[in-house]
């Protein structure tokens, strides 16, 4: 084998030396001491240097010049000098097989993937037969298209149960999300599965939302083999897939486990799963952790918006502002959440300003998820004007073209407004088919300005073509409701019934004490019920005689009017405030979080708690925040 002198003219003239015992004459360096300096190196200066006596004295023609190819492109990757430890290998000629596999590595794990891919064909074209390593190699830059090639090649060679190579094709059909077949590959694996290979399963089954399978395969590995890697990808499996409360208490047995130590991936996850309870306290307690271990936890800016998300969608806006204001170095990220927390909590000319600093002062450019906010902010206010401005200058000013996402939220600033039918307009002439979530914003604006000819017309529309979900016929039937047109209401539901839809139920969650309280209408399971009832009682004397009148036009159901008012009595909404009332002390703001909107009727009587008790209620539901303080809403009844 022979390496060409294309570095030649580019190094350093200097290159160790021998001097003959005898005379002191200067000899070739022996190659075998050249490796020894090559795989103790510390610095790029001495490799060039090594490189150019090896160039010097020929050594490339040198029987042991193979092993000293190789050690010299390993230290120039391990120097980050991928150009360097490429150029060696072309220059190379009839590269042998520790070369190639050593160089396609190199490519692999510096994100080279095409280069890498490429490097494997011209292996197979050399004649030469792949070993495992090689195939682990090329496996790092398969995607999900050419697993399957490489996978044929790994059967043709005999080598599907090797570790390495089987963890390799279950991390990349894991990645790929195909589930069955990293399944089958796991299957055949020896007894002893590697970490990764394992830490593959349950990233894939975790993404696919089977977090008992997930959970499972977690519980099955070694305690002493989970690495903080695993125990990320199951708390972040749990928080994206609904089971929040399962994640922080994961998060909280890592802890007390001791080993491993939770990095920042695990931070962002654990405040996640606070952000979509509402959990608070808890929120607070992994902020004041984080502060604890600056010294082992990189602060970075990923951490310092998950921390703005959280304290926003906790109902503390303050403490998001001062994250946002205390956070060095701001990406277009860390804006985004900031100005979303704005907008949902209805401080919408703030969000608007936010914006303005970000694109004028600050300088960064505005993405589609900034545009979101921003017409969000613009919704919650009922900014039509600038809104519709809004949304104009993306493509015009911008070059970003408009997604599902931005329509909804047009829609829903338009419908709001009272602009149904250019609201209408707006969705037969979207180039993207709008889905049950951009129909249901407007048919929910049908009902709240009462055009139920429209409503019936689109409801009756979506239901035939099947763009619904649960919300569009509940909005229909309440639609009928409200017209007290009961056999409609009956006929949706039976309707319902038949295509197995079920409503989603509304429920309504309060943290007290580290815990998280959830109770749903009428609900008498909680063991303070008798106290909460009690006080509900007491309340709905005080309120009445503030001049409150029941808005029974609240309840959809065909009862009489004094049962439509014992109805109203226990929202969910109601019996968590009251909870909050008489666990939690005097003065101090309450914080309830709603998955389904808010009724009128609960939104003036939350008003007027607020008044008589001098207390700051925090509600968050299904659109955005409402701060009601002695008596008043910061939404300004417009939600």
């Amino acid at each position: 084998m022979a390496s060409s002198p294309i570095l030649a003219t580019s190094l350093p003239q200097k290159q160790p030396t021998t001097s003959s015992p005898a005379g002191g004459f200067r000899l070739p360096p022996p190659p075998e001491k050249l490796a020894i300096l090559l795989d103790k190196s510390e610095s790029v200066d001495l490799i060039k240097q090594i490189h150019a006596a090896i160039l010097r004295h020929n050594l490339f023609l040198h029987p042991y010049h193979p092993v000293l190819n190789l050690k010299l492109h390993r230290a120039y990757a391990s120097h980050g000098k991928i150009r360097h430890s490429l150029s060696l290998f072309h220059h190379t000629i009839d590269p042998d097989l520790f070369l190639f596999t050593a160089t396609i590595n190199t490519a692999s794990i510096n994100g080279l993937r095409d280069q890498a891919l490429l490097l494997y064909v011209q292996l197979l074209s050399s004649e030469i037969i792949p070993n495992e390593f090689t195939l682990s190699s090329v496996l790092k830059s398969c995607s999900a298209e050419s697993v399957q090639a490489i996978h044929t090649h790994v059967l043709k060679f005999g080598l599907a149960l090797d570790p390495y190579v089987a963890t390799g094709l279950v991390d990349v059909y894991a990645r790929g999300g195909d589930l069955v077949s990293a399944l089958k590959v796991f299957d055949r694996m020896p007894e002893r599965r590697s970490l990764v290979s394992s830490t593959a399963m349950i990233t894939c089954y975790a993404k696919q939302g089977n977090v008992v399978a997930a959970r499972a395969l977690f519980e099955g590995m070694p305690e002493i083999e989970r690495d903080i890697v695993s125990w990320n990808v199951m708390i972040d499996g749990y928080a994206q897939h609904g089971f929040p409360t399962e994640a922080l208490r994961l998060f909280q047995k890592l802890l007390s486990e001791g080993n491993p130590k939770p990095d920042e991936i695990t931070l962002v996850a654990a405040l996640s799963a606070c952000s979509q309870i509402g959990a608070l306290e808890s929120g607070r307690w992994i902020h004041l952790f984080i502060k604890r271990s600056r010294r082992i936890i990189s602060v970075n800016v990923k951490v310092c918006t998950a921390l703005i998300d959280m304290y926003s969608k906790c109902g503390s806006l303050e403490e998001a502002v001062s994250v946002f204001n205390d956070t060095p170095r701001k990406d277009t990220v860390a804006w985004n959440a900031m100005i979303a927390g704005y907008a949902m909590h209805g401080y919408s000319q703030d969000a608007l300003r936010l914006f303005g600093e970000m694109q004028g002062t600050v300088g960064l450019q505005a993405t589609d998820i900034t545009f979101i906010a921003t017409l969000q902010a613009c919704a919650h206010a009922g900014l039509v004007k600038e809104g519709v401005r809004m949304f104009e200058s993306m493509g015009q000013e911008y070059g970003i073209k408009p997604k599902i996402e931005h329509y909804g939220c047009l829609v829903s600033l338009l419908g709001r407004a009272g602009r149904l039918k250019q609201a209408y307009e707006i969705i037969k002439k979207m180039e993207t088919e709008a889905d049950s979530v951009v129909w249901s914003s407007l048919l929910g604006s049908c009902k709240l300005h009462g055009d139920f000819v429209l409503g019936k017309e689109i409801a009756e529309y979506l239901i035939g073509r099947n763009i619904t979900n649960s919300g569009t016929y509940v909005l229909l039937s309440n639609i009928y409701a409200s017209e007290s047109d009961y056999e409609g209401v009956a006929k949706v539901r039976s309707l319902m019934k038949e295509k197995t839809i079920v409503k989603e139920p509304g429920v309504s969650a309060i943290e007290v004490d580290d815990r998280v309280h959830e109770f749903r209408a009428g609900d008498r399971n909680h063991l303070q019920s008798r106290e909460i009832y009690t006080l509900l009682r007491k309340l709905s004397e005080r309120i009445k005689s503030c001049g409150y009148v029941p808005d029974t036009n609240a309840v959809l159901q065909d009862l009489e009017e004094t049962e439509k008012e014992e109805s109203l009595q226990v929202h969910s909404e109601r019996l968590a405030i009251a909870y909050g009332l008489i666990s939690t002390q005097p003065g101090s703001p309450l914080r309830i979080f709603k998955n389904l909107r808010v009724c009128s009727d609960c939104h003036t009587v939350t008003k007027l708690i607020s008044k008589i008790t001098g207390r700051k209620i925090v509600v968050r539901d299904r659109n955005r925040f409402h701060h009601f303080v002695d008596g008043s809403c910061s939404c300004g009844d417009f939600w």
